[in-house]
């Protein structure tokens, strides 16, 4: 659906981008492309989905890595959508104008689609919501402070002219309005329809929307790719240009968009988005907070998903460190049979996975907190928003009195995958938690990883810098800090 309207697309590759039809084959021109990578928040758009509780969730994401078949069934809004010739402004609009909010105005549409979402989903945000929100979004000349300005003005704006539905869309915690009852009819029905599947220019695209179908495609296809949220795949296409023969798209999967929390573990399926599955990590483990604020920007926290991120396996992705601290498992399934593993033990070599023929991630297994347990996971890179990691470690520790009863350490970005650090490990276990045992953990550090120099850092600061992140780990935690610093003279 585009606004609140149903568009019948017709699909002449499957891997066609939500941006590429909109500006080619629509001429919504007012959508741009930057990076084609999800990085400049250029090409923001708005989607629009059902929640747990039926009610429309919209929610900003990148169109210029987002596959156009993944929109069946969905809601899209665009600049566009805010006003037509002729009618006033939507209040974010017409707060940018008033505030200066932009200059060459490249990226203006991008801030506006992402401020639109702020809008509609919360009535008094903070700075820090406001900053968070914008992240996704580069601006090289404006600036952003009237930016910021315009996300406070937009509140104190009246909405003068009601032509336009998606302006009497509710706000967050309103009821539903008549128009926006029937856009939610509308993706019931289409939701309610057989299962998509497209066969063009010698490629096939399959939107399954049970477990058994999504076994059957699997075990049919060997060679498909699974897409999710498409925030690493999507790229395989705009910055690669690899041709992608069958593509099994795992979004429509009721059971897979689960999250349950009982019997000690919160059970998160590989299809629910990283914003709802970070929102239920941090509010068993707050101390992960600042990690996932820091993972990417909303755009691809919103459309990318955990499970995703976990069977991509890439060395760098920055939930796995803190997933294997955890102790998380994963559960693996096929046609005939499931399992469960480490999640560590899930990782055998660079991009080289324990999955069998036909066998796919269905669900991540976490425990839940036990008092007297910590955990902190802290992010090293260049830029403190939407950046890759250099280092990421993630710890965990289980004192009883001050003796490490127990401890787990992993690190993205030392190895050719996310692994524990077993020396240091074993240097702590069922030691006491002083500085002088950390300070031996740090030297045995150096026997776990051997990291590559690369264009985000070169291995001797990486070295470094994961013996640091454990001290201050011991410096959170630690029930005597000030006692206890001087025993490490840091530079030793």
């Amino acid at each position: 659906m585009l606004d609140d309207k149903i568009v019948d697309a017709r699909v002449s590759d499957p891997t066609r981008t939500v941006l590429q039809y909109l500006r080619e084959d629509l001429r919504l021109t007012g959508t741009k492309e930057g990076c084609a990578e999800g990085d400049c928040g250029a090409c923001t758009v708005v989607v629009g989905d059902l929640d747990s509780n039926g009610r429309l969730q919209l929610r900003a994401v990148n169109s210029c890595i987002k596959f156009l078949p993944t929109l069946n069934g969905k809601l899209l809004l665009t600049v566009e959508s805010l006003s037509r010739p002729g009618e006033e402004l939507h209040p974010v609009q017409k707060a940018l104008v008033e505030c200066h909010g932009s200059q060459c105005g490249f990226c203006t549409p991008g801030f506006v689609m992402s401020l639109f979402a702020l809008y509609k989903t919360q009535r008094t945000p903070s700075r820090t919501d406001i900053d968070n929100t914008l992240s996704g979004n580069l601006c090289r000349c404006t600036g952003y402070r009237p930016i910021v300005d315009s996300a406070h003005r937009m509140y104190e704006l009246e909405r003068q002219d009601e032509a336009s539905w998606i302006r009497r869309a509710h706000r967050a915690g309103e009821d539903l309005s008549t128009d926006e009852k029937r856009v939610v009819d509308l993706i019931e029905s289409i939701r309610s329809q057989r299962s998509l599947a497209i066969e063009a220019e010698n490629k096939r695209f399959f939107a399954p929307r049970t477990l058994p179908e999504l076994c059957d495609l699997v075990s049919r296809y060997p060679g498909a790719h699974l897409l999710a949220g498409g925030t690493d795949v999507g790229l395989w296409v705009t910055k690669q240009l690899r041709e992608l023969d069958t593509v099994i798209y795992v979004g429509d999967i009721e059971a897979l968009e689960r999250v349950e929390i009982g019997d000690g573990c919160i059970e998160i399926g590989a299809a629910v988005s990283l914003t709802d599955a970070m929102k239920v990590i941090c509010e068993h483990y707050p101390d992960l907070e600042e990690l996932f604020v820091r993972f990417a920007s909303p755009p691809i926290r919103n459309a990318g998903t955990l499970g995703g991120n976990v069977a991509n396996g890439s060395p760098i992705g920055d939930s796995m460190p803190a997933l294997i601290a955890l102790g998380a498992r994963v559960v693996l399934e096929r046609t005939d049979a499931s399992r469960e593993l480490p999640l560590e033990e899930f990782y055998l070599d660079y991009q080289k996975k324990d999955l069998m023929p036909g066998e796919f991630l269905r669900s991540i297994r976490i425990p839940q907190p036990v008092a007297g347990r910590f955990l902190r996971s802290y992010k090293v890179s260049k830029r403190f928003d939407q950046d890759i990691s250099a280092v990421c470690g993630a710890y965990f520790l289980e004192l009883e009195g001050n003796r490490v009863r127990d401890v787990r350490i992993a690190y993205g970005g030392m190895a050719a995958i996310p692994r524990r650090a077993g020396a240091c490990e074993r240097a702590l276990r069922n030691r006491e938690w002083t500085a002088a045992g950390v300070h031996s953990a740090m030297k045995a550090l150096e026997g776990d990883f051997e990291p590559i120099s690369d264009a985000r850092s070169g291995s001797g600061y990486r070295s470094a810098i994961a013996k640091n992140l454990l001290y201050r780990f011991f410096v959170e935690t630690s029930a005597n800090t000030g006692e206890q610093l001087g025993v490490y003279r840091f530079g030793r």
